[in-house]
């Protein structure tokens, strides 16, 4: 259990259930502990955090109410939107009530959440309590993201085997003709405007 900061400000982070979200705001929650804030980090069931590895925190595991063969989807954003349905009464309960190691909702002073987990942002709103939306990816990711989701709508993702070397004919945003992905090297997209 964690000891309180001399503040006796908390911050709760909610990280997205994935290792490029957990590690940097677990990174993020040693500076603000450092800082003398007290840190509770909620995380849903899928894929949580080691508490071991971090005893100066608090945890808060969130119920999301994934089935086993949900978690097995490769679907990733449909399990990101699932979660994002689940959780936000369980946070927002998890918040109020609160288990006994939780400190009530007028001692948390912000919420600083993994833009994934969305529904962070609806209950801090709800429970008027500040929030900051944590970006965890890279500047690529934005540009790849509108492909990605093309990609998808188009029945590309997941990548069926059939298709692993097959030519993707895309619209770029950017007006470029040809791109080779940096994220799965064995596509290559054809862009046509």
């Amino acid at each position: 259990m964690e000891n309180q900061g001399k503040s006796g400000k908390r911050l709760v982070l909610v990280s997205g259930p994935f290792h490029g979200h957990l590690t940097p705001m677990l990174q993020l929650a040693t500076v603000l502990k450092s800082k003398d804030f007290s840190i509770t980090i909620a995380h849903t069931q899928f894929n949580n955090p080691d508490s071991s590895a971090h005893p100066d925190f608090t945890f808060l595991r969130i119920p999301d109410g994934l089935s086993e063969e949900e978690v097995r989807n490769p679907d990733l954003v449909a399990i990101m939107m699932r979660l994002n349905v689940n959780c936000e009464s369980s946070f927002r309960e998890c918040l109020t009530r609160g288990p006994d190691h939780m400190e009530p909702v007028d001692k948390i002073c912000c919420i600083i959440y993994d833009a994934l987990v969305y529904f962070s942002e609806t209950v801090a709103r709800d429970l008027k309590i500040p929030s900051i939306a944590m970006h965890t990816s890279s500047a690529a990711r934005n540009l790849v993201r509108p492909i990605l989701l093309q990609l998808k709508a188009q029945g590309h993702i997941p990548v069926p085997d059939s298709m692993l070397q097959t030519w993707c004919p895309c619209i770029s945003p950017s007006g470029s003709k040809t791109y080779h992905s940096p994220i799965l090297e064995i596509w290559t997209i054809s862009w046509r405007r």
